[in-house]
């Protein structure tokens, strides 16, 4: 059943009928409509059918981010991710994250937790990924230019200070997002959206 609150703005009302037997849809919102942040298709299909489907069609790229300050960011990165077909998202340090800016995308897409970078690192070295850092750091290499491979970790740092320094002596490359206002950087949640849309126009195309 819908984990959200309903808008009359937004989605389908109930379903006209028939109704479908297929077991992926959810008897409730076919009955009082959805009216949920998803798109056409998945339109009334409960949220583990939905979670289910993106895990088969995921691409092999995941995001992580550093949580040592209670980043505010999180929640845009996890929606980023499950717009962007992540594998998954990786929360490095405290398990408390704001959840709003998710809104709700948490529950379709895994998200994972882990102690410290050195638990990340393990984590990926099992699935043979490679991490690639995303900060404007001395000798960081342009995003468009840097090695990223077709299956990788992208970790991003706090909101702030950036990659911490465990982070940056763990990671296999550091990718610098070219930039030419007076600002010293950009938010995460941005960040995470521009790395992730250089790794689907090299290696997703479509």
């Amino acid at each position: 059943m819908s984990e959200e609150p309903a808008r009359e703005d937004v989605g389908v009302g109930p379903h006209p009928g028939p109704w479908p037997s297929d077991p992926r849809y959810d008897r409730d919102l076919l009955a009082s409509g959805d009216r949920r942040n998803v798109v056409d298709r998945y339109r009334y299909w409960r949220v583990e059918a939905i979670a289910a489907d993106l895990a088969a069609r995921a691409r092999p790229v995941h995001v992580a981010v550093e949580n040592l300050q209670h980043d505010f960011n999180i929640g845009s990165i996890v929606r980023t991710a499950n717009a962007f077909g992540a594998g998954g998202v990786h929360i490095v340090g405290r398990r408390r994250w704001n959840r709003r800016g998710a809104m709700r995308t948490e529950a379709y897409l895994a998200v994972h937790h882990h102690e410290d970078v050195a638990a990340l690192a393990g984590w990926a070295r099992g699935v043979e990924l490679p991490i690639v850092g995303v900060d404007n750091l001395p000798g960081a290499v342009d995003l468009r230019d840097v090695a990223l491979p077709a299956a990788v970790v992208l970790l991003l740092g706090q909101e702030g200070p950036g990659l911490s320094a465990a982070a940056r002596e763990t990671v296999d490359a550091v990718a610098a997002i070219p930039q030419v206002g007076s600002t010293r950087s950009i938010n995460a949640g941005a960040a995470a959206a521009i790395a992730l849309w250089e790794w689907v126009r090299r290696h997703d195309p479509r």
